[in-house]
């Protein structure tokens, strides 16, 4: 009689015969997925364990190949229970994480690549792949880690390099970044991805032709990559070829009709473009896409913004703000709808700049004093260094260009650093009036302020404060010795690297000037604006022709405020028969003209009592003032050129004071031409001040005929005087830093 447990040869051969049909499935299903037939493979797993549940490699290759057909909540499963039975296999963890990381459960990708580790800590794709959950869990330093040492391991390993420079991008270390996609592209030549990739991080080293060139790679590759047609849109809208962009944009979206990025780059580029109800309807597309975007947020505030919608644009980009604290261009977007914000007074002001500062501007900062090797002589020749996007036909050209004509170059060397591609009859004509000039267009902050101190520039001017294209990294950086802000905007830059503000009394009135970081230094107005040619003034009101009064506003849109339109229907209200006339480039759009209209005749103006007019050439434009009898300038937010341009074309302007810089500028430029009887302090004075001077044809007739001789002979609008007195400024800054004890500024 046989004893229990003991196997009669017939038991025997059964079970070798079992054990060499698993063997022999499992090796079919082998073939089979190696061979990419992955349902077979899976049918032949599947018998394998009905026979044998435990076997662990039939589980591991049939998770596996659930991950391969894209099963990936059952390849997850088939695979905790494959490391159950065989914790000590790294591969299994390794495939494990990847089906995690294909869930979207990053952290559980990321235990299960160090458990791989953990086993085998040499294993390049569970080393690369932790990098990627790394990524995704913004442990980017980590991350980049991770693909060194699987880089270190596996120096062919492509897709590392690529995986690094793209997080390299996501911290803003774009060099590098350049580095890594040009080692995975010397490994694999055909990467789209990385020839994409590697097109932005050129774009941020502001190399777009370079960009361009990278991208077009990755298109020829990969015709229909969508992200790719916007990445060139981007480097097209940079160098000024809006059409172009415009034209990538439209077919990214006839890819991917709902692609977020292409939406945003689409907007900004009919915001750029002036299309300003295209912009909007673009943006609430990109909204309904994405309503949770940083950027699809931000962007709809600037269409608000550029509609007069302030408080729209402001809620919008609070929002944005809440989901992306260290947005710089967010911050910078907010800083400027502020000027249009009535509630918003010096103290509002400044606190947002201080914002920029403690998010953007402080991590650039130098942490400890900086020596200079610029020679410290009170006397010599001082080099002054102007940073700007705006060196073309802008309006803030038409300020800071007649300092720069007008300097004296025996005493001063001029280096203008052009921060903007594009270039135009202004630009030539700027350039000329330069001892040297650089196109920074190119260059990135931190190239360009390497630049700034090869140069030795003595006094480095801002001229852009937080307006679009400004280079306040490069400020934050303190690349000369003193930085100064100036004809740019007076509410000031909020940098504590930026030694003096220029400003005037009346935009920045003592009880102020305690909240700004830069300390103030009084020119005899804010700006100045060079005469226009004599001919093309009107010296006659043309109310004594037409026989009614003709009000202008020749303002941008958005700062045309919520404010204004009551008011102003007043005093056409009060003024019988009274027209007016608003210009300005957007309202070449027929929908936001409509619009405009519309908020008029809502206030009782009849829509026939009101002209809007588009862009025109500067010669069109200065003619148009040739119509007007009385400028109403806008508040919150003040003209500053078309205010010295009105009073250049013989128009008076209507001026209210306000609470902050941005809402004092019209007032400072009519007081330091002894305009003050121009000035209202409230709604109800600016009405009275129109109203009345509108009923005095004949003093305006002579007041036109003066207003000439009055501003050439004052120090804020003959821009020879002004520009002695920014040079005496420059000169006591230099003196005052020349006699300061040490080498260090």
């Amino acid at each position: 009689m046989k004893h229990a447990g003991q196997r009669t040869p017939h038991q025997a051969k059964a079970k070798r015969q079992a054990a060499n049909e698993i063997a022999r499935g499992f090796a079919q299903a082998v073939a089979a997925h190696n061979a990419g037939s992955h349902l077979q493979a899976q049918a032949l797993c599947e018998q394998v364990l009905q026979r044998q549940p435990d076997h662990f490699n039939a589980l591991h290759l049939l998770g596996t190949s659930k991950f391969a057909t894209q099963q990936f909540a059952e390849a997850e499963r088939l695979l905790k229970r494959a490391v159950a039975l065989e914790p000590r296999s790294a591969a299994a963890h390794y495939h494990l994480a990847l089906a995690q990381f294909a869930l979207r459960q990053f952290n559980a990708a990321r235990a299960s690549c160090e458990l791989a580790l953990a086993v085998q800590p040499n294993f390049p794709l569970a080393l690369n792949n932790l990098g990627n959950a790394l990524n995704e869990l913004d442990e980017l330093e980590r991350a980049v880690e991770c693909y060194s040492r699987a880089i270190a391991y596996k120096p062919d390993y492509a897709e590392a390099f690529y995986n690094r420079g793209a997080v390299l991008s996501r911290l803003e270390r774009f060099a590098e970044a350049l580095v890594s996609f040009d080692r995975a592209l010397a490994l694999q030549p055909a990467h789209a991805l990385a020839l994409d990739t590697r097109g932005v991080a050129l774009i941020e080293l502001r190399r777009f032709d370079d960009a361009i060139e990278s991208i077009e790679r990755a298109l020829a590759i990969r015709p229909n990559f969508a992200n790719a047609c916007v990445h060139r849109g981007r480097a097209l809208a940079s160098l000024g070829q809006f059409d172009r962009a415009i034209a990538d944009y439209e077919k990214a979206l006839s890819i991917s009709p709902e692609l977020e990025i292409a939406l945003l780059g689409l907007t900004a580029a009919y915001l750029l473009t002036h299309r300003i109800a295209d912009a909007t309807a673009t943006a609430l597309r990109a909204l309904a896409v994405a309503p949770d975007s940083a950027h699809a947020l931000a962007i709809a505030g600037q269409c608000c913004a550029r509609c007069g919608d302030v408080e729209g644009a402001i809620r919008h980009f609070d929002r944005a703000l809440a989901l992306k604290p260290n947005f710089t261009y967010l911050i910078t977007e907010k800083i400027f709808a502020l000027d249009a914000a009535p509630w918003a007074g010096a103290v509002e002001h400044q606190e947002v700049r201080r914002e920029w500062w403690d998010r953007i501007g402080s991590k650039l900062a130098p942490q400890s004093p900086v020596r200079y090797p610029n020679a410290r002589d009170p006397a010599r020749r001082i080099v002054l260094g102007y940073v700007s996007s705006d060196f073309r036909n802008h309006s803030a050209a038409l300020c800071f260009g007649e300092v720069l004509r007008n300097h004296d170059h025996t005493a001063f060397e001029v280096v203008c650093y052009s921060c903007s591609p594009i270039r135009d009859s202004m630009t030539e004509e700027l350039e000329r009036s330069a001892d040297r000039w650089v196109d920074a267009s190119r260059l990135s902050d931190e190239e360009l302020a390497e630049r700034i101190r090869a140069d030795r520039i003595d006094i480095l001017i801002d001229l852009s404060g937080h307006t679009a294209g400004n280079r306040l990294p490069v400020f934050a950086r303190k690349p000369a010795p003193i930085a100064v802000s100036g004809f740019g905007s007076g509410s000031g830059t909020g940098l504590p690297t930026v030694d003096y503000l220029f400003a005037d009394p009346v935009s920045t009135p003592p009880d102020v000037r305690h909240l700004y970081p830069e300390r103030i230094y009084d020119l005899p107005c804010l700006i100045t604006l060079g005469a226009p040619p004599a001919e093309s003034r009107t010296l006659e009101p043309p109310c004594i022709a037409k026989g009614h009064v003709t009000f202008g506003v020749f303002n941008r849109i958005e700062k045309i405020s919520a404010n204004n339109i009551p008011v102003w229907s007043r005093i056409l209200g009060a003024v019988p028969g009274s027209r007016l006339v608003l210009k300005n480039f957007a309202l070449a759009d027929p929908a936001l003209a409509h619009q405009m209209v519309a908020k008029f005749v809502a206030h009782g103006i009849a829509a026939d009592r009101i002209t809007c007019l588009g862009q025109t050439t500067r010669g069109e434009h200065l003619a148009a003032y040739g119509g007007i009898d009385i400028c109403l300038d806008p508040f919150p937010y003040n003209g500053g050129a078309s205010t010295w341009e009105a009073l250049h074309m013989a128009v008076p302007v209507v001026a209210l004071l306000g609470n902050r810089s941005s809402g004092r500028a019209a007032a400072a430029i009519l007081s330091s031409i002894g305009l003050t009887d121009w000035i209202a302090n409230d709604e109800a004075g600016y009405v009275d001040v129109a109203v009345r001077h509108a009923a005095q044809p004949e003093q305006l007739r002579k007041l036109r005929q003066e207003l000439a001789d009055r501003i050439a002979s004052s120090a804020s609008g003959n821009t020879v005087l002004y520009t002695k007195a920014v040079e005496e400024a420059y000169r006591g800054f230099w003196k005052e830093y020349c006699g300061r004890s040490g080498a260090a500024a």
